[in-house]
C-alpha cells in the first residue's frame, strides 16, 4: 500500500492506497485527518466507502508532532507494516529545482528545508512529517511530489519579475501553486467537460482557505495567480494576496514593525479574516449579517473577477470556467457571483444546476461553459508515487494488490505514549526557524474504531 501525506498548518490529511500500478479511488482503503491542531484536534477516518471508522477529540493543545505519531501508531495498528511499500507527500514548494516527484534523501531535504521562508505556513510541516516517518519507517521509501511541477512548463516572459538579473538569476521568479490539484483537474476534464473543450482556453478556480486561478491550454498551466510565494494572488483565508510592495516598506520603514510582524500580519491575520474582523470561513461569512463580512465576501469576488479577465488575456479567450477547492465545491452563491461577474466573456449559470451542485453549472446556451469538479491532491500524489516507484524498479513491477485485509481491533480507547520527536509550533515565526525544539512525552487517547473489514 502507499500512504499519502498532506501535513498543513493546522491539520494533517492522510489517505491510504492499495498500490495498483496506477491508483484510482476505488483502491483507497482509508483516509482521513487530524484537524485543529494547536488547539482541540479532531481525528477522524473514513473507509473507503465513505462510513465513519473514527471520530474522536485528542488532548486539547495536541500539537504536530504528538498528533503525526498518535496517526502513524494509528496506522501501525490496523495494518501490517511489510504491506507498506512507500510514503507520498504533498510539498508545497520545489522552487526552481524540482519539476517532478522525487524520492526523498538528505540532498532534497537540505534543499526543501532552504525554501522554508517561501512558504512558511506549509513547509515545515512537510519536513517534519518526512523526518517522522524516516525515523518510524527509516527502510520505506519516501516520495515529495510539488505543487510548483506542474507549472515549470510556463514561458519565462511569465515566470519573470522587472528585478535586476543577479537576483532572478537566484531563483527570485514566479512559481505557482496548487499544481496538483490543476494537475488532477486537467486529467479527468476531458472525460467531464468534453475534449474539444479540455483542449481549448479553460481557467480554472482553485477556491479554499488558500486560493488561486491557473489558466490551461491543452491542458497546461499557461499562467497562475500565485507567484514567487503561496502568498500572492487573491486574497485567501488569512493571507493577503497581491500587495503593493510599498506597503511592506510602509510598515517596516514607518510603523516600526519587524520583518516577523510583517510575516505574520500577511500570512496569517490578513485576508478573509483580517478583512472581516469575524473569521476565516468562508461558510461563517455566508451566514453572517456583519457588513464586513459581506465586504469581505465582495472583496474576494471581485478580485477573482480581475483575476479571471486577467488570464482570459493570458489565453486570447475563455471556452470554460473550472471551480474546484473546498469554497469553490460547496460555496453555491460565490461560484454564482463570479459567474455573473464573468458574464462579459460569454459565462451564463443556471441557477438550479448551480444550487443542486451539478457537474455542469451553465445551460446550453451558454458560450462560455462553467463547472463544478471535485479536486483529488491525494490521488495525484498516489499515482506519482507509484509511478516513481515502478521506474525505480522495473524489474520488480508493483502488485496489483498488495494488501490484505486487516481486522479493525473492537472499539476502545488505548493511551499512547509518544516519545520525545521535534514538533513545529503553530505560530508563523516560529515556523520561519530551521530548528525546532523538543516536546515532552504527551499521553495522547486513540480510540480504536468498531469492527468494520476495509
Amino acid at each position: 500500500m502507499i500512504l499519502v501525506l498532506n501535513a498543513g498548518s493546522s491539520s494533517i490529511k492522510f489517505a491510504l492506497f492499495r498500490a495498483y500500478g496506477h491508483p484510482d479511488r476505488a483502491g483507497v482503503l482509508c483516509e482521513g485527518q487530524m484537524a485543529g491542531i494547536g488547539h482541540r484536534v479532531h481525528f477522524s477516518v473514513t473507509d473507503g466507502a465513505g462510513t465513519m471508522l473514527v471520530a474522536s477529540d485528542l488532548a486539547p493543545g495536541t500539537r504536530h508532532a504528538d498528533a503525526l505519531g498518535a496517526l502513524l501508531d494509528w496506522i501501525a495498528q490496523q495494518f501490517d507494516q511489510q504491506d507498506l511499500l512507500a510514503v507520498g507527500h504533498r510539498v508545497v514548494h520545489g522552487g526552481a529545482r524540482y519539476s517532478e516527484p522525487v524520492v526523498i534523501d538528505e540532498q532534497v531535504m537540505a534543499e526543501l528545508r532552504r525554501l522554508i521562508p517561501l512558504a512558511p505556513l506549509h513547509q515545515p510541516h512537510h519536513l517534519a512529517a518526512i523526518n517522522a516517518v524516516s525515523l518510524r519507517y527509516p527502510a520505506i521509501p519516501q516520495v515529495a511530489c510539488f505543487d510548483t511541477a506542474f507549472h515549470h512548463g510556463q514561458s519565462s516572459l511569465v515566470t519573470s519579475y522587472a528585478l535586476p538579473r543577479h537576483l532572478t538569476d537566484t531563483g527570485v521568479r514566479r512559481y505557482g501553486f496548487h499544481g496538483l490539484s490543476y494537475e488532477y483537474i486537467a486529467g479527468i476534464m476531458p472525460t467531464i467537460i468534453g475534449q474539444e473543450c479540455a483542449h481549448g482556453r479553460v481557467i480554472v478556480a482553485h477556491l479554499g482557505a488558500g486560493a488561486s486561478l491557473c489558466a490551461l491550454q491543452d491542458g497546461v498551466s499557461i499562467a497562475t495567480t500565485m507567484g514567487f510565494t503561496p502568498l500572492d494572488g487573491l486574497p485567501m483565508g488569512r493571507r493577503c494576496g497581491s500587495l503593493d510592495p510599498g506597503v511592506v516598506l510602509y510598515l517596516i520603514e514607518q510603523m516600526g514593525m519587524s520583518a516577523a510582524e510583517v510575516a505574520k500580519l500577511l500570512y496569517v491575520d490578513s485576508g478573509l479574516l483580517g478583512v472581516s474582523g469575524i473569521s476565516d470561513d468562508m461558510g461563517t461569512l455566508l451566514a453572517s449579517s456583519a457588513p464586513h463580512a459581506a465586504e469581505a465576501i465582495a472583496l474576494f469576488v471581485y478580485r477573482i473577477k480581475r483575476a479571471i479577465g486577467s488570464l482570459a488575456a493570458a489565453l486570447d479567450g475563455l471556452d470554460a470556467l473550472i471551480f474546484t477547492g473546498g469554497i469553490g465545491e460547496h460555496a453555491a452563491q460565490i461560484r454564482r457571483a463570479i459567474c455573473v461577474d464573468a458574464a462579459w466573456l460569454g459565462v451564463e449559470c443556471d441557477d438550479a444546476a448551480n444550487l443542486a451542485g451539478a457537474a455542469r453549472l451553465s445551460p446550453a446556451t451558454s458560450r462560455v461553459t462553467a463547472w463544478r469538479i471535485a479536486t483529488d491532491e491525494d490521488l495525484m500524489v498516489a499515482r506519482h508515487t507509484a509511478a516513481l516507484l515502478a521506474r525505480l524498479r522495473p524489474s520488480k513491477p508493483l502488485p496489483r494488490n498488495i494488501m490484505k485485509s486487516p481486522p479493525i481491533a473492537p472499539a476502545s480507547e488505548q493511551m499512547v505514549t509518544l516519545p520525545p520527536e521535534d514538533h513545529v509550533e503553530h505560530t508563523l515565526d516560529e515556523a520561519l526557524a530551521e530548528s525546532f525544539p523538543s516536546s515532552d512525552p504527551v499521553a495522547v487517547a486513540i480510540p480504536k474504531p468498531s469492527n468494520h473489514p476495509l
